[in-house]
């Protein structure tokens, strides 16, 4: 009997959550199931206090960044998703299992990755090629943030506000940040996630750890929990790193900054600080180390071995 996957919940808590098709079959088929997944959205936001930050409707899932003021995703979730798998199946004629399992929620420390997030959230359709630019994509909040006149239930201006104090400037800077990736290679903000559960710094996580998951489900051997006691500090990694390769200290410190990078779940400026660099040359230098792995694969081969022996969810 497989585990069902560890829920944290608590009031204020922000989490990106995807669901997908069964069998990965579409579960949008027109703008009126899109419309009618919106009025789902809408009635969360009436009766359980759910915050949208950002969304995306893609054709077979869907992403949202949201936040819970009760603590209550669960049952947030179990009325978008339940609700929309009865209007989905009556519509199509049809009975069963619309989603594939339960949803994929990972929390997140909403002052480190909101912003990133909802990029990666715009960007989706692109990455896809559905369209060449957010604007042309008219299923995600990304107009909203850029135009105005978002309905009640999405809240733009938490993301918008690290953009400029005054709103037609937060949302022209806005914009900038995410057109500046398109048609870039970026890494996947959710792929530092600890567990797949938890995204953050050293500190959000402990603080999680000590104040949400001390005593839960102190009865059952979930990994999950297993891999964030087990965290290592961003220190522990570069140390690593370095004695991973002795012979070349350039090498070691490069993959101490990807690793750190990729799958520690620290802020930026605090892997910046440990290697003396700025938060973008810590991305630039995270993704050239990616692209001479992709050229080499012992070096790959040795790096992943490292991230498996420092545990806690480090997978290359």
């Amino acid at each position: 009997m497989v585990a069902r996957p560890l829920r944290i919940e608590y009031p204020g808590a922000f989490y990106h959550v995807t669901a997908r098709g069964n069998e990965q079959k579409d579960i949008f088929k027109s703008g009126r199931d899109r419309e009618k997944f919106f009025s789902y959205l809408e009635s969360a936001w009436e009766r359980y206090g759910a915050v949208f930050h950002a969304y995306c409707l893609m054709s077979n899932h869907y992403h949202l960044m949201l936040e819970t003021p009760q603590g209550n995703l669960s049952r947030i979730m179990k009325h978008i998703n339940s609700s929309y798998t009865t209007y989905f199946n009556i519509r199509q004629n049809r009975a069963g299992h619309l989603f594939q399992g339960r949803y994929k929620s990972i929390l997140i420390e909403a002052d480190a990755y909101a912003a990133e997030l909802s990029r990666y959230i715009h960007l989706n359709p692109v990455k896809a090629k559905m369209t060449e630019a957010p604007e042309g994509y008219p299923w995600s909040s990304y107009h909203y943030y850029i135009e105005g006149s978002e309905p009640p239930w999405l809240r733009t201006d938490f993301v918008r506000g690290y953009f400029g104090r005054k709103e037609q400037d937060s949302r022209r800077n806005y914009k900038s940040y995410v057109l500046e990736m398109v048609g870039r290679e970026y890494p996947d903000p959710l792929a530092g996630a600890v567990a797949s559960t938890i995204l953050g710094s050293d500190e959000f996580v402990s603080e999680v750890q000590e104040k949400r998951l001390e005593g839960k489900d102190a009865d059952r051997d979930l990994p999950v929990l297993r891999e964030l006691a087990e965290k290592p500090c961003l220190d522990r990694i570069r140390k690593a790193a370095e004695e991973a390769f002795p012979e070349d200290v350039g090498l070691g410190r490069k993959a101490g900054i990807y690793l750190c990078h990729r799958y520690s779940g620290a802020k930026l400026k605090e892997i910046g600080e440990l290697f003396l660099l700025s938060e973008s040359g810590v991305t630039q230098a995270s993704r050239r180390f990616e692209k001479e792995m992709e050229r080499d694969c012992s070096l790959e081969e040795k790096v992943a071995a490292l991230g498996s022996s420092l545990g806690s969810g480090l997978h290359v």
